[in-house]
Order: structure tokens, then C-alpha cells, then sequence
């Protein structure tokens, strides 16, 4: 069966949305022994990185349901599913979708008692956690019982497990989590059409270049990971699903699996910079995808420095050095990015340049009171998109604060050019009121400092007001080889602009590991305003 034609059927299926894709594919006559996931770690037998064929993949899917049903997992029950690798994330997904109970997955990063406060919130029927995850938990009370691994649950029977559930639209499908840069994590609930919606505009158009053998940097228990392996199930794409994220687990991935496509958060694209990606072995890649926080242009640059991609010429389609990156903004509320925009190294629109909105989704730019603000003028980003969240699950008091006139506001602030073009500033937490009309952005002073400063990989820019006035601490994570003791406060000075440069407090060199980040690599700048700008200056 041709894939293009395929995907046009998907598409136009009113049955199909995030809780069956494996089951649609199936049924519009897929073939079973084509793609269906490949896992880092052991699924039930095979070993780790063996291609699981569709039916395959179906088979384990159906012996994980078999095994909940028989402990009493019904439709709508809620069930925590605590892990680290990226398997037990998935295949317990589908399983659970399958059954239409709703999977809350959780991050394996969480602190344990983060994590048992959050299941308790939940108030779902049970707990499926991986034997370090079950170890973390003892001692704390749940509320609920722990029923079992995510591994025990593929010794279920696939012939015993019941009719797939049928799904309405709004059926609850999965609960993700926030990063919980302030505590407990908020629960973000979608439906099974919300969590469709992008997937089913982009089944409609050509398949990008890039999106046939896809390694999945995202965090597993993410609602981008959700989200990818249903894109790569109904493009009938190859998918590699990595555990762990690290720079180095990703670029050896890359060497040996030779993805045309790596999709990723900007952590991992910041880590891979911190390399000489010039002895690495690249050039499969055709397309990075980007999700999340928007990334900074030396990064980018790093990535579209490498790899190869298909141009087509007079002589027909020709392979030329360098890849793609499309970027965006998206977040786990967001159900997909809302905006794309495509680098290549002959390109040259940063500036925190985030592209133009999808066509399935609506945006705008507020004022306080949720009015519309004249282009180029700076507000809050609002959202109206079927691929929006739910709610958060269990707190409606959370749900509604972000709501306004209409509009889910993501709490970042942009502003759009007379092109249609929106640019991401901050978030709105982390920037600082200065006063006279004036606001400090810390994400647009990190791109600054580090489009001026080559020898910095990454960094951090930290800015609050206290009683005596707006101060501004700048973290650098340097280059390997780059002089430690250079004084570099001028040169960024210079970057931050007169006005946040006039208050700059200090530049500190800092290693990786002392930058506070959240269980999915975000940094925690509440943190750090607490560490360092509560001390007295140095």
C-alpha cells in the first residue's frame, strides 16, 4: 500500500485520534511487517534496538492490556506509570489508551516525594513503576496500589486482551506533566481528538524531508514523544526512542542508527554544541526538529553546519552539505508547537525569530486585559487551537487562571512584525518589570551574550529587582579549551545593550552540573535567584 495514499485515509478517518493510531493504521491496511518502534533497552525478548514490526509491536501492545485488564484497569481509570526507559513509557501508553483507561506518565527524574505527591493528586486506581522507581517509593504513601512493572505487564496473553475500546472525541487520553520549575508539577490532561488535531493537518500535507528514520531525543514521558510516535505510526516512518538525552548518548545513536531525522528540546541541542561536531559522523541527518523552548542561533548554527540534505536542481534532486532546522514554540499545554521556522546555514533570521503560526492554530498577542496590542508591540502570547490541553487535571482553579477572553495565555511574551513573523522574548516569570516601560528579558540576553561570545557554549542570564534596583547575574558555561580566567564582563556588557548592561553585577563561569535545571533539562532561574542574588557581591 503507498504511504501518501495511506496518509490521506488517516486523515480523513473521523475515528482516529490519539488513543488508537496503532489500531486505524492497522485497520486501513497497513502492512504488518512494516515499521512499527525501536527501543534502547529489551521489550519482552527481543533485544535492544531490534525493529519491532507493526504487528510486533501491535502484539506486545495487546499482551500489556491483557495483563492490566486482568488486574481490573478499566475505561477512564487513571494509572501513574513511573519509569526511565523510553519502552515502558510507550508501550504502557498504548496499552493502557488501548483499554481507554488514561496513562499519566511521569518523568523518572522526579524527587520521590515530588512524585508521590503527585500520584496522590492524581487520585487515579494504580501504579505501574520500574523496580528503581517501585524502591524510590517505598515508604511514602500513594493512596494507591502499586499493581506491578512496566516489564511484568508484557507477560500478559495478547489473545486475552479485550476488544479495543472505542473512543469519543473528548475522551481523556493521556495526563503528561510540566517540568515543575516550582514544585509539584501541574498535571496537563488531552483528549483524543486535542492530541490529533496537529497530527491529522500534517498527515494532509507532502511528508517533510527528514521524517522517514526518526531518532526521538524527547523525553519519553513527554506529550512531544506522545505525539511524535503517532506522527512516525501514521507516516509509516522508522522511529528510535532513546532513554536517556544526553549529548553523547544522542550523537552515538546518530552514528550507529543514521537517522534522516533527530527531534529533540533545546537542552539537547545546546549539549550537542558543547562538542566538535566535525568528528562525528553526521551526515545522515537531514532535518533537527526542534520542540519546547525555542533555541538559540549558535546552536542552531552548529547543526546546520553538519549533515546533508536533498535540493532539487536542473539536473533533478541533488544532495548538498548541511541540514535543516525548523524551530518553533511549543509546550505540553500547547499539544504541538505553534509556530515553525526553517534554518539552514545559508539562512539568517534569528533574533529569537519563532516563525509564523501553524494554520491549525490561532494566535495573539495581549495586553494585561487580554486585548489584542499593536504589531511590534510586546504581550502576552495567546493561544485557540484544537490541539490545546483539556485542563489541568484535578485543579480548575489552575485551568482558568490561564484562560482569558477566549485566549490560553502561555505565559511567554512575544511580539509580531508586519510579516506575520512572531519573536519569543522570555518567559514572563523570569523577566523583570524595570520600570519607565521598561522590561528585561533574560532569554533574549542569553542569545545576545552568546551570538557575541564564541567561546561560550551556554548560558544563563539571571535578572531581579531588589529594594536598591534592577541587578543582573550572567553564568557562562565555557568552551572546552577557552580561558578560565578571562575577563569577559565588557565584551558582555556590550552584548546585554545599554540598558540591562548598565546592570550587570557580575559574570560567573559555572560548569553544566551547576546550573539547577528541572526533570526535563528546563534551568530552574527561581533557583538561581535564589543562590546567587541573594549574596552580597563578589
Amino acid at each position: 500500500m503507498r504511504t501518501r495514499g495511506l496518509r490521506g485515509r488517516l486523515a480523513a478517518d473521523e475515528r482516529i485520534g490519539a488513543g488508537n493510531v496503532l489500531a486505524r493504521v492497522l485497520a486501513h491496511g497497513a502492512d504488518p511487517d512494516g515499521p512499527g518502534l525501536t527501543f534502547d533497552t529489551p521489550v519482552d525478548g527481543h533485544p535492544a534496538e531490534h525493529p519491532l514490526t507493526l504487528a510486533q509491536l501491535d502484539e506486545r501492545v495487546a499482551a500489556r492490556a491483557a495483563w492490566l485488564h486482568e488486574r481490573g484497569v478499566k475505561p477512564r481509570d487513571p494509572v501513574a506509570v513511573w519509569a526511565t526507559a523510553a519502552a515502558d513509557m510507550v508501550l504502557s501508553y498504548l496499552a493502557l489508551t488501548r483499554l481507554g483507561a488514561i496513562p499519566a506518565l511521569m518523568n523518572g527524574k522526579l524527587r520521590p516525594e515530588i512524585a508521590a505527591e503527585y500520584i496522590r493528586r492524581l487520585r487515579g486506581v494504580a501504579v505501574l513503576a520500574d523496580d528503581a522507581h517501585r524502591a524510590l517509593l517505598a515508604g511514602y504513601d500513594v493512596g494507591v496500589p502499586l499493581i506491578g512493572t512496566p516489564g511484568q505487564a508484557g507477560t500478559g496473553d495478547p489473545a486475552a486482551a479485550p476488544a479495543h475500546y472505542q473512543h469519543h472525541p473528548d475522551d481523556p487520553i493521556v495526563i503528561t506533566h510540566t517540568s515543575g520549575t516550582t514544585g509539584v508539577p501541574k498535571a496537563v490532561l488531552h483528549s483524543h481528538a486535542s492530541l490529533f488535531a496537529a497530527t491529522r493537518h500534517l498527515l494532509t500535507m507532502p511528508q517533510a524531508q527528514g521524517t522517514s528514520r526518526i531518532l526521538n531525543a524527547l523525553p519519553a514521558p513527554h506529550t512531544a514523544t506522545v505525539l511524535m510516535v503517532n506522527q512516525a505510526l501514521g507516516n509509516r516512518a522508522e522511529m528510535f526512542l532513546l532513554s536517556e538525552q544526553g549529548g553523547d548518548r544522542v550523537l552515538d545513536a546518530i552514528q550507529r542508527w543514521r537517522p534522516d531525522g533527530v527531534f529533540g528540546f533545546s537542552v539537547t541541542w545546546a549539549e550537542l554544541a558543547r562538542f566538535d561536531l566535525s568528528g562525528y559522523d553526521l551526515d545522515s541527518v537531514r532535518l533537527w526538529f526542534n520542540t519546547g523552548d525555542c533555541s538559540h542561533e549558535p546552536h542552531v548554527r552548529r547543526l546546520v553546519a553538519v549533515g546533508s540534505r536533498d535540493v532539487m536542481t536542473r539536473d533533478g534532486i541533488t544532495q548538498v552539505p548541511g541540514s535543516v532546522f525548523i524551530d518553533g514554540l511549543g509546550s505540553s499545554e500547547m499539544g504541538h508547537s505553534m509556530f515553525h521556522i526553517t534554518h539552514r546555514a545559508d539562512t539568517d533570521r534569528y533574533g529569537r525569530c519563532i516563525g509564523r503560526p501553524y494554520r491549525f492554530t490561532k494566535v495573539a498577542v495581549l495586553d494585561e486585559n487580554g486585548e489584542p496590542v499593536p504589531t511590534g508591540e510586546v504581550g502576552w502570547l495567546g493561544i485557540d487551537s484544537p490541539s490545546l490541553f483539556r485542563g489541568y487535571w484535578n485543579d480548575s482553579v489552575t485551568t482558568y487562571r490561564f484562560r482569558r477572553r477566549g485566549w490560553y495565555l502561555t505565559g511567554d511574551l512575544v511580539y509580531a512584525d508586519a510579516d506575520g513573523r512572531y519573536y519569543h522574548l522570555d518567559r514572563a516569570v523570569d523577566s523583570v518589570d524595570a520600570g519607565d516601560g521598561r522590561r528585561f528579558y533574560t532569554a533574549l540576553s542569553e542569545e545576545r551574550v552568546l551570538a557575541a561570545c564564541p567561546d561560550v557554549t551556554d548560558c544563563t542570564v539571571v535578572i531581579v529587582r531588589q529594594p536598591d534596583g534592577v541587578v543582573t547575574d550572567v553564568l557562562l558555561e565555557l568552551a572546552a579549551g577557552a580561558d578560565e580566567a578571562e575577563d569577559r564582563t565588557e565584551r558582555v556588557r556590550a552584548a546585554l545593550g545599554p540598558d540591562v548592561g548598565a546592570t550587570l553585577r557580575r559574570v560567573v563561569p559555572v560548569r553544566s552540573a551547576d546550573i539547577p535545571v528541572t526533570v526535563t533539562g528546563k534551568v530552574r532561574k527561581v533557583a538561581l535567584r535564589e543562590r546567587y542574588l541573594s549574596e552580597a557581591p563578589s
